[in-house]
């Protein structure tokens, strides 16, 4: 921070004068101001600093922190500052406390009635002073008492002195059998210390006061993005008071647009806080009774056997009368593939006559919720359903964009006392765009949670060693969350792929191609033209020379380029994509890929999509090349199979030749290759080879071809293990005969596998 910049700062801190106004800075502003002066040992003076700790605390207590350690950082300024702000905070915590202490009182209680008995009087007058008695010791001599507030916070402890002596008296006649005809004085005391309780209130900082606001749409407008959304319902809002206004002066409107909602969005978009929101504005406006919410799913309402179906969904009918019936995911009430025994539809039939029944239409607000899509066809399928929710009740619910993510991140900190860097708050974008790699990315939910998880990483490698300094426990760090973005994956996929025994093509091929990719992402950083990235490959070769191995590391190396989200590897069959009945291959196809989204698909036997034009295995090949182009760089797709099979494959479908451009050739590996795999493996169990054995293998791989390659290689050496344990002695304890693996164990296992050609 240069000392223009503080200056520029100070100019501002010193324009906060009033407890009725804004400070200048948000919290998190001043979090990050007072940070900098930390770590770049600025020396600010003495009534910056107290003004900037006034602040937080000023919001703390707006967020009713009143636990808050921060007082005790201006108390020691106490005596060396004149700015008058510092002293109206101090007592501003102070003055809330007590508020809430006589709101929370029932002071009506303890008023008289000319009808109460002697008795009964009695107890009231003594339950009256019993409830002084408390509130008496929270009275501080010491306030700002030339202010508004403090003037109304002397006023209303002197109402309670008098009181008490009205009470006192009241007390002492009743003991003493006297006349208590005359209790006007009493009732107007108590009457007149609710009156300064509310002038007390309304000398507090507005800001502070947490009044039930006449207007329901305050909650939306704070609420992050959603402005096309803010802007609907506020217009709708609009016309249902305008609707009501007109019906009270007389009119009448006999084709009312219905109130029953449908509110789509992907997860964590706020569906549930707009229901609940709607729900507040029809009762503020007199439609429905209550605002009451009753949320249910597909579990709830859907029996399991004939008829309860029905009972389950006239059940919460009869609940949610005079509020709003909310379903969530409603999509799921009826689903295609489900057997003829589901009663889902049943639950539709019954909420569909419920909302047009005499018994019980107009009397509560239906509100469908849930994904875009699938809400859409849902509707669309139950055309019952549909025509009970008009056009224009349609809400859809758009994704938070990254800015906004970032804002709820922040959010998310500062209610649990934690706050971002500038630089940390650039760093934690990263999380976010490696969590979003498809239509189930759950938006505030997931942001909410990846800051949880930043904060328990920071708990879980920190000691809490409270020193006063109270800011570096609320700070999160760019280190932070590089090391919670990194933890889970501390290998260099580069190194390992290295180390991999013999293919050095498909490494030379690997090498360019991530080099390619690592410039491109610099140039596009650079605001300079990139050339496109076309990854998606074609790994042919026989089986066990590497090729799911090397698509795992080829995964891992593109995440570290910073072209994958995820650099997973999500491996998958024919069987995996093709299902058996007509319409049901494109939805198996599209989870598979929804799985890889972030990282590689890799088809095993991929030849085996295409049997023919009448086979469905067509159908996963059509969905495979649209999502592919869908999905661009969020996706690569590696085939896999035998090197001719996998040409003529690719060359009997234009969109796959169209998309595939890399191609990696697994060769079989040499005499050399497979004998430094046997003293690789036999060298990780911690055996030995007896001297015979290295020349038999080469003499056995010499002979033949073998078939399987590596997994040759792996199969061969725990069969020789199995032998070498079949003729060990159980006592034995010699550590060189339990390790040492002979010809003899070799020449066994070889004829058990017999996997040559």
């Amino acid at each position: 921070m240069t000392l223009q910049r503080w200056e520029q700062i100070k100019a501002k801190i010193f324009q906060w004068n009033s407890l009725d106004d804004i400070p200048p800075f948000t919290e998190i502003e001043i979090l990050r101001i007072l940070d900098t002066l930390e770590q770049e040992s600025i020396e600010a003076d003495k009534d910056s600093l107290a003004i900037l700790y006034s602040m937080l605390i000023f919001y703390r207590l707006k967020r009713n922190v009143t636990d808050d350690h921060l007082q005790k950082q201006i108390e020691g300024w106490k005596q060396e500052t004149e700015q008058p702000i510092i002293k109206e905070m101090q007592s501003l915590h102070h003055y809330l406390s007590v508020y809430n202490e006589f709101v929370a009182i029932d002071w009506l209680q303890y008023q008289l009635r000319e009808t109460d008995f002697d008795p009964v009087k009695l107890r009231k007058s003594k339950g009256l002073l019993k409830e002084i008695g408390q509130i008496e010791p929270l009275k501080m001599e010491q306030t700002a008492s030339n202010s508004k507030i403090g003037k109304a916070y002397h006023q209303l402890f002197n109402q309670i002195e008098q009181i008490e002596d009205i009470a006192e008296g009241m007390v002492y006649a009743l003991e003493q059998r006297k006349s208590t005809k005359d209790i006007q004085p009493y009732n107007e005391a108590v009457e007149q210390l609710r009156y300064f309780i509310t002038l007390f209130y309304d000398a507090l900082p507005e800001v502070m006061k947490e009044e039930v606001s006449a207007d329901p749409l305050e909650e939306l407008n704070q609420m992050v993005g959603l402005e096309d959304v803010k802007q609907y319902i506020n217009q709708y809002y609009h016309y249902l008071k305008y609707q009501q206004q007109r019906k009270e002066a007389g009119f009448q409107m006999n084709d009312e647009q219905g109130l029953h909602m449908v509110i789509t969005g992907n997860p964590g978009t706020g569906k549930t806080t707009i229901a609940r929101l709607l729900a507040t504005i029809y009762h503020r406006l007199g439609i429905l009774k209550t605002d009451q919410v009753v949320e249910v799913n597909r579990s709830q309402l859907v029996g399991s056997f004939m008829g309860q179906s029905e009972e389950n969904t006239l059940n919460y009918v009869k609940k949610a009368l005079g509020g709003v019936l909310f379903i969530d995911e409603a999509y799921n009430l009826k689903r295609e593939d489900q057997p003829g025994n589901d009663y889902g539809q049943a639950v539709i039939d019954t909420l569909v006559s419920s909302m047009t029944s005499y018994e019980y239409a107009e009397q509560f607000v239906v509100i469908l919720a849930g994904y875009p899509e699938e809400m859409e066809h849902f509707l669309w399928a139950n055309q019952g359903l549909r025509s009970r929710f008009p056009e224009g009740n349609l809400i859809k619910l758009p994704d938070f964009n990254d800015e906004e993510l970032l804002q709820i991140g922040e959010d998310t900190a500062l209610q649990n006392d934690y706050f971002f860097t500038e630089k940390a708050r650039n760093r934690f974008l990263s999380l976010i765009e490696k969590a979003r790699v498809d239509d189930s990315f759950g938006n505030a939910r997931t942001v909410k949670d990846l800051v949880l998880q930043v904060i328990f990483h920071i708990g879980a490698n920190h000691h809490m060693t409270f020193d006063g300094d109270w800011i570096k426990h609320m700070r999160i760090t760019e280190g932070d969350i590089t090391d919670l973005d990194d933890q889970q994956d501390t290998s260099v996929p580069m190194n390992t792929l290295e180390q991999l025994i013999g293919l050095r093509q498909v490494k030379e091929e690997v090498k360019k191609l991530s080099s390619f990719v690592r410039v491109q992402q610099k140039r596009k950083s650079l605001d300079l033209p990139s050339v496109p990235i076309q990854l998606h490959s074609v790994f042919s070769g026989n089986p066990g020379t590497g090729k799911t191995t090397v698509a795992k590391l080829f995964a891992q190396i593109l995440k570290q380029c910073g072209l994958l989200k995820r650099g997973h590897l999500v491996i998958a069959s024919r069987s995996d994509l093709v299902a058996g009945y007509v319409g049901q291959t494109a939805g198996k196809t599209k989870n598979k890929i929804r799985q890889a989204l972030g990282g590689v698909l890799f088809i095993d036997e991929a030849y085996s999509l295409y049997r023919g034009e009448r086979d469905f295995g067509k159908e996963a090949i059509d969905t495979l090349v649209d999502e592919m182009t869908k999905h661009n760089e969020n996706l690569v797709v590696i085939l896999a199979g035998y090197k001719d099979e996998m040409e003529q494959f690719i060359a009997s479908n234009p969109g796959l030749e169209s998309r595939f451009k890399k191609y990696f050739h697994f060769q079989d590996y040499t005499e050399d290759e497979l004998l430094e795999m046997v003293r690789y493996h036999v060298i990780s169990y911690q055996y030995q080879l007896d001297e015979e054995v290295l020349p038999f293998l080469r003499e056995c791989f010499s002979d033949r071809v073998i078939a399987g390659n590596g997994r040759f290689i792996v199969n061969l050496i725990n069969e020789a293990i199995q032998y070498q344990a079949l003729r060990m002695d159980m006592d034995i304890e010699d550590r060189k005969q339990l390790q040492c693996l002979t010809k003899k164990d070799f020449e066994l296992a070889w004829q058990s596998i017999r996997r040559t050609k």
